[in-house]
């Protein structure tokens, strides 16, 4: 299995070998303010990826920090602690085959917005939903 995705520009490009994590929206207030909404994130193992270009990091607290591409501006990846590194679901260049498993921080949510599926939903973090199953 092989996955390919880029940032807007196509400056950064990356490529994974291995699984990926089923997509988890989270809701918490750093992704809203980072992406303006929330984050739909997959993830992969960090030996399962190859990034070309540069990066630009950004810590955005004391146990994580974003990855994204100083030209175009698009957000790329989450890197918190742990053997995943986590890539937003929309830098995959498609088909994907992934689905949606849930939604985490939503006792965060903006208000503008409703979850109206069946999904599970946590109010802060789960390691049930996020954690890379292998």
């Amino acid at each position: 299995m092989k996955h390919t995705g880029s940032c807007l520009c196509g400056k950064i490009t990356y490529v994974i070998t291995g699984p990926l994590r089923p997509v988890v929206a989270c809701h918490c207030t750093q992704c809203r303010k980072a992406s303006g909404h929330h984050v739909a994130a997959t993830s992969c193992y960090r030996d399962d990826i190859e990034i070309t270009g540069k990066v630009t990091w950004y810590q955005s607290s004391d146990t994580a920090r974003r990855g994204f591409c100083g030209i175009c501006g698009s957000n790329l990846f989450w890197d918190g602690a742990g053997m995943n590194l986590s890539i937003f679901a929309g830098t995959l260049d498609g088909p994907t085959g992934l689905t949606m498993k849930g939604h985490i921080f939503c006792a965060d949510k903006g208000d503008y917005y409703e979850l109206g599926d069946d999904l599970p939903k946590a109010d802060g973090r789960d390691p049930a939903l996020t954690t890379m199953v292998p």
